[in-house]
């Protein structure tokens, strides 16, 4: 997608902090963190958010768990930590690009907004 800011981020037109890189995903300090520690997790193939997986795509979210975990252990978040996705404008996302926040580093609010 031309106009898609992570579409970018994948091609490198865009800087990042990467934190992890494969074929298929790529993870990155969140530039406007919410906790100690925010990477988001994106597949590089895109998909415009979890509303539009389905059984020829879907196969990327568990391995984006897998990362998720493995980079959970990495950056020592060894008290827990959370994943979310946002879907559509009023889910709160802001980049059409499916993506995962890992946060963590504190004990993260209970309340949901």
């Amino acid at each position: 997608m031309e106009n898609c800011l992570f579409c970018k981020i994948i091609a490198g037109e865009i800087p990042s902090t990467k934190v992890y890189e494969d074929d298929e995903i790529l993870a990155f300090k969140d530039i406007n963190p919410m906790a100690p520690v925010h990477v988001l997790i994106i597949p590089k193939n895109h998909i415009d958010g979890a509303d539009m997986l389905n059984a020829e795509n879907s196969a990327v979210v568990s391995k984006i768990f897998t990362v998720a975990a493995q980079l959970a252990g990495e950056l020592k978040l060894e008290n827990g930590f959370r994943i979310v996705t946002n879907v559509g404008e009023d889910g709160g996302q802001t980049v059409r690009h499916l993506h995962f926040h890992l946060l963590g580093g504190k004990k993260l609010n209970t309340a949901l907004a």
